[in-house]
């Protein structure tokens, strides 16, 4: 096993990534397991109950002989922006285009076939979004970016507007130097959120927030308390990313054609939505992360947004 951590990531960013890291495994229990547990004990996982798995405190129960952990990003923004038109729905910007999962999976897929080929005894297993993994944790100890107050993984390079993925290796790499925060004093998206869904710096109350409630919840009616702030959001929430000053400043367009939003995606109408059908979901739908985003839940999104302008 002759493979060096430049040559690694020179192989990822030939791929098309744009951020690359690496962190060693370690055997302590550190302070992201203890904000973790604290952060379930509070309930702020809501119907999440993924969130829960003890094999998020180790990342060995995912692959026992770990010993690296590569950390990729990819940038998604685009310049488009949201109407603030009442009629208009509103779409976080992760789901304008293809779905991520495929996108960060393909290129994941082709780093991990690449390690393989090196060395018969090089193992690798990657995730995006399928794993229980902290991956946010995993980015910023490979000095991708920082968590944010908002919850969020920022980089220097291109602010919040990333889609991160690892690897897990049995190669022994010269890990990089975790990354430090650099939110310092801002409570910019604190104060931006309607539903105070940042009930403090680091910590953000699913139960309150707009993109779990659009998203996750499964419930035939949302809670009046988000119902009543939604704004037109139908599916996420970008509010607190839109006022990040490192958003404002950093964001770039991305060079990945399959992010580049599908037209029916920016400015979608709400009573369209409100009546959206199966047939009809599945063809706007097809290939996007939004799929999670059921035919009754856009309904009652849409529904929720249009009594509120009543």
């Amino acid at each position: 096993m002759l493979l060096n951590s430049s040559q690694v990531k020179a192989a990822a960013m030939d791929i098309g990534f744009h951020l690359v890291g690496i962190a060693g495994i370690d055997n302590h229990q550190d302070r992201a397991v203890d904000h973790l547990k604290n952060w379930l004990a509070s309930g702020y996982q809501a119907e999440m109950n993924w969130m829960a798995s003890p094999k998020r405190e180790d990342i060995r129960t995912c692959m026992p002989e770990v010993r690296s952990l590569i950390s990729v990003a990819l940038n998604y923004y685009t310049p488009h922006q949201h109407s603030d038109d009442p009629e208009i729905a509103k779409i976080s910007r992760y789901g304008w285009g293809r779905d991520y999962h495929k996108v960060m999976g393909k290129k994941l897929k082709q780093l991990s076939n690449w390690l393989r080929s090196q060395d018969e005894g090089i193992l690798t297993r990657y995730y995006v979004d399928t794993a229980p993994v902290q991956d946010k944790v995993w980015a910023e100890r490979a000095g991708i970016g920082w968590i944010a107050k908002n919850g969020n993984v920022i980089t220097r390079k291109y602010g919040s507007w990333v889609f991160i993925g690892e690897i897990l290796t049995n190669l022994t790499l010269t890990p990089d130097a975790p990354h430090t925060s650099h939110c310092g004093t801002c409570t910019r998206c604190l104060e931006a959120c309607p539903t105070d869904a940042i009930v403090k710096p680091y910590v953000v109350d699913a139960n309150r927030c707009i993109a779990y409630h659009t998203i996750e919840n499964r419930s035939p009616k949302l809670p009046e308390a988000i119902a009543n702030q939604l704004s037109g959001w139908v599916a996420g929430c970008d509010i607190c990313q839109d006022v990040c000053p490192w958003n404002q400043r950093f964001a770039q367009e991305t060079d990945v054609s399959d992010f580049q939003p599908y037209p029916v995606n920016i400015q979608p109408q709400l009573e369209e939505l409100a009546s959206i059908s199966q047939a009809e979901w599945d063809r706007r739908f097809r290939a996007s992360a939004l799929r999670r985003i059921k035919p009754s839940m856009w309904q009652r999104n849409a529904h929720a947004n249009l009594n509120r302008e009543k």
